[in-house]
């Protein structure tokens, strides 16, 4: 068996300790630094936003965050409806376009009329195009370019963003 030295035992020691982080490096990486910058018809202090969305809805809407997958409730959401910003109720996404992409996040071929906005979104190190309501500002998620017809956009959207309202019978 070979000794171990004070070197090998502090490198040792160190690579344990940079693997544990990982995780947590991770979702900071994830996480982005604040809000969509702009003008919204809907403004709260982030005090405000805290009361009205609670801490998880908060991390993802204000702070760019994103939820494990598999997570939402929304995925089992099957009725007809509309599916609304968690933040202003304005309604984003009609049932109709919502799909089983397979990643463990609701996702839909297409919002609403004059429902997003969108912007570049480089926090995890490469473009991708950001997601957000266009009324308060509230991160939903991202759009990609690997959805089914008609669109082939993919609105892969976090379901804490959003609030289900089924349609009258």
């Amino acid at each position: 068996m070979a000794r171990l030295d004070r070197r090998s035992l502090l490198l040792g020691g160190t690579a344990l300790a940079g693997l544990a982080a990982l995780p947590f490096i991770g979702r900071a990486l994830a996480a982005g630094t604040g809000a969509v910058p702009g003008d919204f018809e809907v403004t709260h202090t982030d005090e405000e936003w805290l009361a009205i969305l609670g801490p998880e809805a908060f991390e993802i809407m204000r702070r760019q965050g994103t939820e494990m997958p598999w997570s939402s409730a929304l995925l089992d959401e099957h009725r007809e409806g509309v599916f609304n910003c968690a933040g202003c109720d304005l309604p984003l996404f009609d049932s109709a376009t919502k799909y089983d992409s397979g990643t463990g996040w609701p996702s839909f071929y297409q919002p609403l009329d004059n429902a997003v906005g969108t912007m570049t979104d480089t926090l995890i190190g490469y473009e991708r195009t950001e997601v957000h309501c266009r009324r308060c500002g509230g991160h939903l998620g991202h759009v990609f370019n690997d959805g089914p017809p008609p669109t082939g956009l993919r609105y892969c959207m976090d379901g804490l963003s959003l609030k289900f309202a089924p349609r009258a019978a």
